[in-house]
Order: C-alpha cells, then structure tokens, then sequence
C-alpha cells in the first residue's frame, strides 16, 4: 500500500491540482489529507488559485481513495460537500502492524501527543512545517503545507511506502526521509 500524504490545502485548486499530478504519477493508493481542506483561515492570506468549490469538486472525485481528518479551519458545512468522512479529530491506520495516529495538529502534536504505545507514529500537519522527529520511540511526522509554507520551508507534501517516509517539495525533490 502507497500513501500519498498532505495537509493544509487551504482551498487552493493550483496547489491541490500539482499535488494531485504526483500522486497520479507515483500511483499511490490512498490520498491522506491531514485538515484544513478548503478555507484559508483568519491568519493565512488567500493562497494561489483559492477557490473552495473548485478544491471540493476535485477532492470528491477521489473519494473511495481518501483518507480525512479535521483542521482547525474546516467545518460542518464542509462536511455537506465533501463526500467522504472528514469530521474526525483523528484516524489512525495499521501499517506493517504499527498504529499510524493521523491528526492535524492543532490539537494533538509531538507537544501534546495522543496516548502512544511505544512505536507508534503520529502524522500531523497544522505547522506548515515539514519535520521528523523520533521522541521517546515514537515517531512524529509532519509532511509541512502543499499551499502555504512557513518559516522558509517549501511546498511540500509525505510518501509512505515500504516502511519509508519521504517528505519532498512539488518538484519531486526529496526534503526528510526517515524509515520506519
């Protein structure tokens, strides 16, 4: 199984448009998104290409494929759009019999992590940042924004596939990798 792992879309089409021309390249299996789905949020400024409905129409055409969890911008009326489950605080995932707890960070994070066993992992977004961090045994993956980087950090988007994590920009070029 191929993950193909993002966050913070923030409602832009352009950046969802050239996430989505790599996960149909790499031929990945299913479409993580870690929240913040379609609205830019009071902090943010109006990303390339905002355009919620147009974010919505493209998403729902993946819908057997994805895999959701709800930011901090995203709310119940999204939910009347999208037409797959997106409501949840967090998911979690078997991967090569290890719990993969999938959140977006603005509840649960390598600060204030859900209740782990060791060798769990924990893959979450709301930062903007792309990070790996391994705490205690367990390790914290954050695969940064796709459209609104911060901190000098790049468009960028996660690869999980054969025990491997890979976070890289929209250019394909490799940024963090960690094994799992």
């Amino acid at each position: 199984m191929k993950f193909f792992i993002i966050s913070d879309i923030h409602g832009s089409a352009y950046y969802l448009k050239k996430a989505l021309q790599i996960f149909e390249k790499e031929k990945c299996d299913k479409l993580i998104i870690l929240g913040d789905q379609l609205y830019h949020g009071p902090r943010n400024l109006l990303p390339l290409e905002y355009s919620p409905k147009e974010v919505f129409e493209i998403l729902n055409q993946y819908k057997d494929q994805i895999i959701a969890v709800r930011g901090n911008c995203d709310s119940e009326v999204d939910q009347m759009v999208l037409k797959y489950p997106t409501m949840s605080d967090y998911s979690m995932i078997v991967y090569n019999n290890r719990k993969i707890y999938l959140t977006h960070g603005h509840i649960y994070n390598k600060n204030n992590p859900l209740p782990l066993s060791k060798g769990d992992i924990m893959i979450y977004g709301h930062f903007h940042i792309p990070e790996i961090s391994d705490i205690n045994g367990n390790l914290f993956l954050n695969p940064g924004s796709i459209s609104l980087p911060k901190n000098n950090s790049e468009h960028s988007f996660a690869i999980l596939e054969k025990n491997k994590f890979t976070i890289k920009n929209l250019e394909e070029t490799v940024i963090l990798e960690t094994f799992l």
